[in-house]
């Protein structure tokens, strides 16, 4: 085999195998060139009934020509039913197209006389698409039997006395542009074809990574959302879903619809406020943590896209709290040893000189005093000692409105409370929580505790309201605990459960944050946000009954 014959058969089989990679090429230019093909018959079929002077085509045999048209019609017909198939193989119907096409045109340059009115022009277009379709010795030998069969026409045409001599230069111009026509396609749809397949191959390479950028997004950890220039949700995965209480439709919604508060937070970033204030944490839909926002442009400046990246704080929190633990816990070592003996004699010794007769009654104030507050440490002491211990927790299921009534109960008789001064509101769900009883006893105590000693000092009768239900956006059952108290300093809100810190004078500072503890220790969360109308309110989050009861599942099984 020689070196061009073998060059030629390598060049074939590489138009195969891009067509093979890339059958959409084929089709889409069959189906452009059949669009062509319906057009102009279409037209020229119009023009020879409505028009009689001139006559667009068939100036000598109008007959032939409208038949010429109709056939290139129903050629168009047929093959719009092969595209919608896809069958036969592109490389098939080439043949039969170019010759159905070569066959109408040659009718119609006789039927008009010759090729005056550029009816030949037609075949450049059907070469050079089919060109692109078929192998290079195709292509040629599709513009040599097209310049052959003019050449015939026109020397039939001439012989029967039907056209002039002059036209032969003109079909042989037509030869020669059809053979360029057909030089070009070889030499660029090679390149056509593979730019068509590298186009095509890159594509799905981008719709690959747009995917897998999607997986990831979606799957981390962390929670992202980003929004454009005008504060709309263009992204956002399934992390910050469950943050911002979404059930999944936020395509193009507002932010300030999805969430007040980072929406509020949004605006304080791009106006350049102080970063306590956009970075200010807010509860998650929940309430069981807080979410802290940082944000990052997507461009040029703050106007613009913003990524924004929401950190769940209560891992940060659950660190700090095992070092404040294990502080304590050194802390309480100490303290069991070398006060709280001191603390007891001094209390026994106090009572005991209270009960002297020889003492006056301002010596007998100041016994008292000594043993208030020798009380007050011993509760320091014992609340330390009781989170320093990390008690085992003892789990029970309990149908949580018929243990607040038997709390309530309890706790006004014991308090000396008139009744209704501590109430279940009527509009409590009852759910079944799961959590150990002397815990939930102890911190709903310290909550009803709070709100009666906080709220006497208040004009007005001891209102305090229970109540009970389910988180809409987790399904989570809670207890919220509201008063009608002077509430809680806004700038002391974040400050209320730490360790220590008290807003009213003798308060040890560890009450709430022993709530807290034992909530936390139990899956549960606790909250506090301001009243409306005025007042506090505690709500507990207990763990999610979901969970515990697939794990129950699992345990059984």
């Amino acid at each position: 085999m020689s070196a061009a014959a073998e060059k030629s058969a390598k060049s074939s089989q590489l138009r195969k195998e891009l067509l093979t990679a890339d059958a959409d090429f084929g089709w889409r230019v069959l189906g452009l060139l059949n669009l062509f093909r319906l057009a102009i018959a279409a037209a020229l079929l119009i023009g020879v009934f409505a028009i009689d002077e001139p006559r667009l085509v068939g100036d000598i045999r109008p007959e032939l020509a409208w038949r010429a048209l109709i056939v290139m019609l129903a050629v168009g017909c047929v093959e719009m039913w092969c595209l919608h198939r896809r069958r036969p193989p592109v490389e098939r119907q080439a043949p039969f197209l170019f010759a159905a096409d070569l066959a109408v045109v040659v009718a119609l340059v006789h039927a008009s006389g010759g090729l005056s009115n550029g009816l030949g022009g037609l075949l450049v277009v059907s070469i050079g698409a089919l060109g692109l379709l078929v192998p290079p010795r195709l292509a040629f030998l599709f513009a040599a039997v097209a310049s052959l069969a003019l050449l015939a026409e026109r020397g039939y045409s001439h012989l029967s006395g039907e056209a002039a001599t002059d036209q032969y230069v003109a079909v042989a111009l037509l030869g020669i542009v059809l053979f360029l026509i057909s030089a070009v396609v070889v030499l660029v749809g090679r390149r056509i074809v593979e730019t068509e397949a590298l186009a095509e191959q890159r594509g799905v390479d981008l719709r690959n990574l747009v995917q897998l950028n999607d997986y990831i997004i979606q799957h981390l950890r962390e929670s992202i959302v980003v929004v454009d220039g005008e504060d709309r949700v263009r992204l956002i995965n399934a992390s910050a879903l469950k943050h911002l209480g979404a059930d999944g439709r936020t395509d193009d919604m507002p932010l300030r619809t999805l969430s007040f508060e980072l929406a509020e937070r949004l605006r304080a970033w791009r106006n350049r406020e102080p970063p306590a204030e956009a970075n200010r944490p807010f509860h998650s839909a929940d309430g069981t943590t807080l979410v802290q926002a940082h944000f990052a442009t997507l461009g040029a400046g703050r106007s613009g896209g913003v990524a924004i990246f929401l950190e769940d704080t209560s891992l940060i929190a659950e660190r700090v709290q095992q070092m404040k633990l294990a502080a304590l816990g050194r802390l309480s070592a100490s303290i069991a040893h070398e006060i709280r003996n001191p603390i007891g004699a001094m209390s026994h010794a106090s009572q005991l000189l209270a009960e002297s007769e020889s003492i006056s009654d301002a010596d007998r104030r100041l016994t008292e005093i000594i043993r208030m507050n020798a009380s007050r440490v011993s509760q320091i002491v014992e609340s330390v000692l009781s989170l320093s211990r990390k008690d085992h927790t003892r789990p029970e299921r309990l149908m949580l409105v018929e243990w607040i009534r038997s709390f309530v109960q309890e706790f006004i008789e014991t308090q000396e409370l008139y009744e209704g001064s501590v109430s279940l509101m009527p509009d409590s769900v009852d759910v079944e929580i799961e959590m150990d009883p002397t815990h939930l006893h102890q911190i709903v105590w310290n909550l009803c505790e709070n709100a009666v000693k906080y709220a006497s000092a208040t004009a007005g009768a001891i209102a305090v309201e229970l109540t009970c239900g389910v988180v809409e956006t987790s399904g989570r059952p809670f207890l919220e605990v509201a008063d009608r108290g002077p509430g809680v300093d806004p700038a002391h809100v974040d400050e209320i459960f730490e360790p220590f810190f008290s807003g009213q004078p003798g308060g040890t500072g560890l009450g709430l944050y022993v709530c807290r503890e034992l909530c936390e220790r139990n899956g549960a969360t606790l909250r506090y946000s301001p009243r409306p109308g005025g007042g506090s309110q505690f709500r507990i989050v207990f763990a999610d009954p979901n969970r515990w009861r697939a794990t129950a599942g699992a345990d059984v099984g």
